[in-house]
């Protein structure tokens, strides 16, 4: 049986309620079964390896893997090897990475696929699949219940001619979808997404798993209010955990003398936020990577640094995220640069704040977000 709890989250956020597996990984596998080993396995969104892994243990070879956060994909290889020695697996010719493009699911027969929760997301997916794999195609989308909806079985549907649903087990449910029709999937090829928000002015694009798609989420909408007093004097600025990239395109496009980096460690996130960057003819000055952090930053490196951190990991709400951002930006500003961060205000992060970053004045307050200004010494 394969030894699911010798998995770790590494190099993610790890604490005793966040889990590198849990029942919808178990039972995916054991639905899929002998599967996985026909050509081409194709796996989507496979948190911290467990699917990919316990597939390669069953026999499963030369395994295609897409992981939208880069932690994820860290952390399958450091599990890989962690476990080599016990699954009995070779070095080479388990698994490769791949973006969410053509080449992840080019004449797939088995696709193991988490559910996403974004119905935008899974209908990226579903219609990526449906266009490119074989016409033989067995999906099968696992998730845990409470994160699962009925409309699930609808997105699906749109692009594949027979869903099925599993009995539940553990609080997890598989669907399987086959007879996927190309033609339709084809027409329903929509991403990115674009959409012009009136109050910036700024057009936002967005692939499905991208946070808030292609609308404005009212934490960066507040931010984005007071983003004009953010460090004038600025020569470089860094977007942090940049999602569609609306604020690095909002400095990009009110400071033509500003050089802007947006980094985010989602790969629907960069390739939304280049995408958002070249339809507000910003491009030239907004260089996206996808990152950890800032872990490809130079220290002291950056004049501005703004951000709109995440509060949960998952489903679960945890500020470890938040706390390794401010450490990051305190690494990465330079003496005087400024952080300028947007967070819902009771989790009341300005002492953590000033105790990692610098000095920490607020700049603006509405009932639900606070904005404040950290100075680096």
């Amino acid at each position: 049986m394969f030894p699911y709890e010798q998995l770790r989250r590494r190099p993610d956020v790890e604490a005793p309620n966040l889990f590198a597996s849990d029942a919808a990984d178990r039972l995916l596998a054991d639905t899929a079964g002998d599967a996985v080993l026909r050509p081409g396995l194709a796996v989507i969104g496979d948190a911290y390896g467990a699917l990919t892994l316990a597939a390669a243990e069953r026999g499963a070879r030369d395994i295609r893997v897409h992981q939208d956060p880069l932690t994820g994909e860290r952390a399958l290889d450091q599990n890989a090897v962690a476990l080599a020695t016990a699954l009995d697996l070779p070095a080479t010719g388990i698994y490769t990475h791949h973006p969410l493009d053509e080449s992840l699911v080019r004449g797939a027969t088995t696709v193991l696929l988490r559910l996403p929760r974004s119905l935008e997301a899974l209908a990226e997916i579903a219609a990526l699949i449906a266009e490119h794999a074989r016409p033989e195609v067995q999906v099968f989308a696992g998730g845990m219940l409470k994160h699962m909806s009925v409309a699930m079985n609808g997105v699906l549907a749109e692009v594949f001619g027979a869903v099925q649903v599993s009995l539940a087990r553990q609080k997890a449910r598989v669907l399987t979808a086959t007879e996927p029709h190309p033609a339709a999937a084809t027409v329903l090829d929509r991403w990115p997404e674009r959409a012009f928000d009136d109050a910036s002015g700024l057009w936002v694009c967005a692939h499905g798993a991208a946070f808030a798609g292609a609308s404005v989420d009212i934490g960066t909408r507040f931010l984005l209010s007071v983003l004009p007093q953010a460090a004038p004097e600025a020569r470089t600025a860094i977007d942090l955990g940049c999602g569609t990239g609306l604020l690095a395109s909002a400095l990009a496009t009110a400071r033509p003398g500003l050089s802007v980096i947006g980094t985010d460690q989602s790969a629907a996130a960069v390739a939304s936020a280049r995408a958002t960057a070249a339809a507000n003819h910003v491009a030239d000055r907004v260089s996206v990577v996808r990152d950890d952090g800032l872990g490809s930053q130079p220290s002291a490196s950056a004049d501005l640094i703004v951000l709109n951190p995440p509060f949960h990991i998952g489903g679960a709400v945890h500020t470890g995220i938040a706390h390794r951002m401010f450490a990051d930006a305190a690494r990465v500003l330079r003496p005087g640069g400024e952080l300028w961060s947007v967070w819902n205000s009771h989790l009341g992060y300005r002492p953590a704040l000033e105790r990692t970053v610098g000095p920490t004045r607020q700049i603006a307050r509405n009932p639900k977000f606070t904005v404040t200004a950290s100075r680096a010494p």
